[in-house]
């Protein structure tokens, strides 16, 4: 049963350890999966699609569809980051979906498919809020990824954001961010540090930020995947890699606009003056159906959110978007701002992951406590938000220990 007790402590329940582990040495690669590397789970094997832009076209979205039905359980899930697992696919059928996946155009390299991990303000350009061109940089940081043999060297969890000046995404963990600013600038941050640099040199400088880390992991010895796993006092000499690169760049003072704790989701419904909507996946999974109900038409796009949740753009005014909306929410998907399913999320749980205690998607629901709240099957909680939220973890008794974590205890994930 589900324990009934408001949170009550800002610890989790280990002893009253945080979560948060010391700084690590990682002995090998990271095993995060893959679109071609796939992981064995509990319900079958499971492929993660990266999606550096967050950008699908209709075509597209009907392979991931087809691929479900076809070869996986018939869902799609949606993760923090705004990546796309299958789930319950056979053994050996790896080779048809990466064939599927490559005529689709969602595989550009085999070698790179793991390191173009990017979240970008799903907003850009649809409502003449940014001050740079998110997408533009997304697209050419992804093929700069990809033109070097060294990034595969990057883990598979290792993040890029791209923020057009709104602040929705820069403060969703990235190990290298890049904010869009007024007049033709935008800032690099790493490690707690900040450079700027002019816009047109934002997808380069990103690039080198991530050789300096590298080269910082090299020297530390640790085998580190993140920027936060670097040893206390180690320095990513991001400016020495600037300049190597020829992108000209300045220190930047930041301390009067640290980075948010957290992103901005954008609301659920017509977005501005109805040239798109937005809408969310309950528990971030959805049918292969509703997913071919996001199909824009020939002039739109679907655009994949790190809230678990999707953008369909090349609408045709707030009377079509209105129409629209009401069809997704027809097709199961959550439409309005008020919904408290919205601060609902939850790992895979029972029976997709040995690890999980219980299924939690089925005893997931909202709380009344004004936070969000992540249901998590085991003491990893993947796939938890970032902020303050509470955490409700299954205790294996079939019931759940709920507590508040705090951004402090947040801090280092």
């Amino acid at each position: 049963m589900l324990a009934a007790m408001p949170p009550n402590s800002s610890k989790p329940r280990n002893g009253g350890e945080s979560h948060i582990q010391d700084t690590p040495v990682r002995e090998r690669g990271d095993a995060c999966p893959g679109a071609l590397r796939l992981h064995r789970a509990d319900d079958g094997g499971l492929a993660r699609l990266r999606l550096p832009t967050g950008v699908l076209t209709s075509a597209q979205l009907a392979v991931l569809a087809d691929a479900a039905d076809r070869l996986g359980d018939g869902r799609l899930g949606v993760t923090s980051r705004g990546n796309l697992d299958l789930r319950g696919l056979g053994d050996g059928c790896g080779a048809e979906l990466a064939e599927a996946l490559s005529l689709a155009g969602l595989l550009p390299s085999a070698a790179h498919e793991r390191v173009r991990n990017m979240v970008v303000s799903p907003l850009a350009g649809l409502d003449g809020q940014a001050h740079g061109d998110a997408q533009a940089w997304a697209r050419e940081l992804d093929a700069l990824l990809c033109a070097e043999a060294w990034t595969t060297a990057l883990s598979g969890r290792f993040l890029f954001v791209v923020d057009d000046g709104r602040r929705d995404v820069a403060g969703l963990g990235g190990d290298v961010t890049l904010l869009a600013e007024p007049e033709g600038r935008a800032l690099v941050r790493i490690g707690g540090r900040a450079l700027r640099v002019r816009a047109a040199d934002a997808p380069r400088a990103a690039l080198a930020a991530a050789e300096a880390f590298l080269a910082a992991v090299r020297e530390a010895g640790t085998g580190a995947w993140r920027v936060a796993e670097l040893p206390e006092g180690r320095v990513v000499d991001v400016a020495g890699y600037l300049e190597r690169a020829g992108v000209p760049a300045e220190p930047a003072d930041t301390s009067d606009a640290p980075e948010p704790s957290g992103g901005v989701a954008p609301g659920p419904g017509v977005i501005g003056d109805g040239r798109a909507v937005s809408v969310v996946a309950p528990l971030g999974r959805v049918t292969s159906d509703q997913f071919r109900a996001l199909a824009p038409g020939p002039d739109g796009e679907v655009r994949v959110t790190p809230w678990r949740g999707f953008v369909v753009t090349g609408l045709s005014g707030r009377a079509a978007a209105r129409e629209r909306l009401a069809a997704l929410d027809e097709a199961g998907y959550l439409t309005r701002t008020g919904s408290p399913w919205l601060a609902v999320t939850a790992c895979t749980g029972r029976p997709g992951c040995a690890k999980s205690l219980a299924d939690v998607r089925a005893d997931a629901r909202p709380t009344e406590h004004g936070l969000p709240v992540h249901w998590s099957g085991c003491e990893r909680r993947c796939g938890h938000p970032r902020g303050d939220w509470v955490d409700a973890l299954a205790t294996g008794d079939g019931a759940y220990d709920f507590h508040v974590i705090t951004v402090r205890d947040d801090a280092q994930r």
